[in-house]
């Protein structure tokens, strides 16, 4: 009784589940509803034609051919002519508007999918893979477009075909009519044990097709390390396994779906022989009299009424068989719909950003609230306005966790992040991340021109002030060179571009937003120490008041910094001046130590002086 209680549970919840699914997907038909509706008005129309089509034959043949009255012979043919012609053209503005729907929905569903993505914090879009998104924004969503289309046109056709073709059987004969009825119960059994067993067969596909996307982009994105490494084969080899076991799933698939047809023409096949047999028993047994029992033309009536009703049956299948594939779809699409982003705005937001100082009081973060250890712990740190801090760390610390919690790409779990004197819950968004600029140490360049992509920093800049980020960042020189110099293409990702020009040029782009506060995340890692000395000289000089974040590998990236943090494992373990971290923070040192020693020297360069100097102290 508890398994019986449980399964109708089951059963309900994922009947409203799709209910629910459907509702939020038909909202984006938005400027396509008209067409949505016209469609299946004009296919009602020209399947009721086609239903009346064989009446009319069956009249044209008694009354007019066997009653030899030629006026019927025109009436009726007159009337099946006219009949075709309606029924063609609604046809035709059936499959229009069908296919304009249809193409409409998923153009909206596309939009809606990527700017639902375009709204998620990173702890949304580490939910899904790229090449899961991917896939939803294809492959999902063209099994719908094709669901659609079927459903307004074949969805709409084949039941009323199948009901009103009865009914005109029944009227010219109750008990062959009846024949229909009793393969119901049989299509219905074997459909839905199909879409029992074929359902969660094609939800494997999917997730393996978002295997096969990741695969893809990984490689794609590493193709120079796969080249370098001779791992082609290896590559060749882990896409066709994944791409084999799609293979697997569905040839699993189809086998059981194979079953639909032939069950589809058994079906029709012993409905035709039964209603042949007991037709002609009844005109043999009336004579051909059709008021003593069935006619011939009430025959070839029934016969096309029975290719219709079972015709619309097998299109019934197909669209079953459609949906069982798209709803695992639907149902993928709809997660991402729903997901609701872990950053909103407060209901009346901060606009202004005052300043650039940053305080963080007892500040802990998780990137997930199952993990057990926080990823930073009891942070406490304040950085005035126009400060430039430095950041150190080995692999691990946290260093990068730090900083994007204050543009707020990911919230706090516990603690206050305030900046210019306001948590940074209190802002809108748009205007927070407005004010900070983050130049990360793999930032991308988008396919474009050098202009188009500095503009992303400030879409309205000038040249001029386009030129003169640039020689801040010390990316001027190198452009010049470029025969196209600022209207040089960039490849997708920056590919074209050294690794030293990408990130001087992501530096300028940041500029260019003219930000309270500019995080450069191990960003200079690709440039050479002079011109890295450089773009330091320029920061102190020309933005002033803009509060900088360094975090290097490097100490002489940031030994001038007014204040330099030393991180380990997710807390603070020291902070202060370069010459007061080298007094009493021994990883500090060591790590100044470690970069500054000469090869096969026994003490580092400058440490004679900064021993004479302790001694003093």
């Amino acid at each position: 009784m508890t398994t019986t209680t449980t399964g109708a549970k089951a059963t309900r919840h994922q009947s409203s589940g799709g209910i629910s699914t459907v509702r939020i997907l038909l909202k984006s038909l938005r400027e396509y509803r008209r067409a949505s509706l016209l469609a299946p008005a004009f296919v009602a129309v020209e399947s009721v034609l086609e239903i009346i089509i064989p009446t009319v034959m069956a009249l044209l043949i008694d009354r007019g051919i066997s009653g030899r009255s030629m006026p019927n012979i025109w009436r009726f043919g007159l009337m099946l002519i006219a009949c075709s012609a309606v029924s063609l053209s609604c046809g035709f503005l059936a499959g229009r508007y069908a296919a304009i729907a249809s193409s409409g929905i998923a153009k909206n569903l596309r939009h809606d999918l990527f700017d639902k993505v375009q709204s998620f914090s990173f702890t949304n879009i580490d939910r899904f893979s790229t090449g899961s998104i991917i896939t939803r924004l294809t492959t999902d969503i063209t099994n719908l477009q094709n669901a659609f289309q079927m459903l307004i046109r074949l969805g709409v056709r084949a039941p009323i075909m199948v009901i009103i073709s009865w009914i005109f059987a029944f009227r010219i004969s109750p008990s062959i009519s009846m024949v229909f009825v009793a393969t119901i119960p049989i299509l219905g059994i074997g459909l839905c044990a199909l879409a029992v067993i074929v359902h969660p067969v094609f939800e494997k596909v999917f997730h393996t097709y978002d295997e096969l996307n990741n695969v893809v982009d990984e490689n794609l994105q590493g193709i120079r390390v796969v080249k370098s490494y001779n791992r082609e084969n290896h590559e060749v080899g882990k896409f066709a396994g994944i791409s084999e076991r799609i293979y697997k799933y569905f040839v699993k698939a189809e086998k059981t779906m194979s079953f639909n047809m032939p069950l589809m023409q058994l079906c029709m096949y012993v409905s035709m022989i039964v209603i042949a047999w007991l037709g002609a028993k009844q005109i043999v047994a009336s004579g051909n009299n059709s008021a003593l029992g069935l006619s011939t033309g009430d025959l070839t009536a029934l016969v096309t009424y029975a290719m219709q009703i079972l015709m619309s049956m097998m299109m019934l299948s197909m669209i079953f068989v459609m949906v069982i594939i798209s709803r695992a779809s639907a149902e993928r699409i709809r997660q991402v719909l729903t997901e609701v982003s872990t950053l909103s705005n407060p209901s009346e937001p901060v606009v202004d950003v005052p300043d650039g100082s940053v305080t963080f009081e007892n500040v802990t973060f998780r990137y997930a609230d199952s993990s057990e250890k926080p990823v930073l712990d009891s942070i406490d740190l304040n950085i005035e306005s126009g400060q430039t801090i430095g950041i150190v760390g080995g692999t691990g610390s946290s260093k990068s966790s730090l900083v994007q919690l204050i543009p707020r790409l990911y919230d706090v779990a516990s603690g206050s992040l305030r900046v210019g004197g306001h948590d940074v819950r209190e802002y809108d968004l748009e205007t927070l991340r407005d004010q900070v600029a983050m130049v990360l140490q793999k930032n991308v360049l988008f396919s474009g021109t050098i202009k188009e992509n500095l503009r992303w920093g400030n879409p309205q800049a000038s040249d001029d002030e386009l030129r003169h980020a640039c020689q801040l960042a010390q990316a001027d020189d190198f452009i010049r060179e470029f025969p196209d110099g600022y209207d040089t293409h960039i490849e997708q990702g920056g590919s074209n571009v050294s690794g030293g020009q990408r990130q001087r040029l992501c530096i300028a782009r940041a500029l260019l937003k003219r930000p309270r506060i500019l995080i450069l995340d191990d960003s200079t890692s690709a440039v050479d120490t002079k011109t890295d000395q450089l773009i330091r000289d320029a920061f102190r000089n020309e933005i002033p008041d803009t509060t900088k974040i360094i975090i290097a590998q490097r100490v002489a990236s940031v030994q001038e910094s007014d204040n330099i943090i030393v991180m380990h494992e997710g807390r603070i373990l020291d902070q202060g001046t370069h010459q007061e971290l080298l007094l009493h923070c021994e990883e500090y040192r060591e790590i100044y130590e470690s970069q500054t020693r000469a090869p096969g020297d026994d003490a580092p360069i400058g440490m004679e002086e900064e021993t004479q100097r302790r001694a003093r102290v």
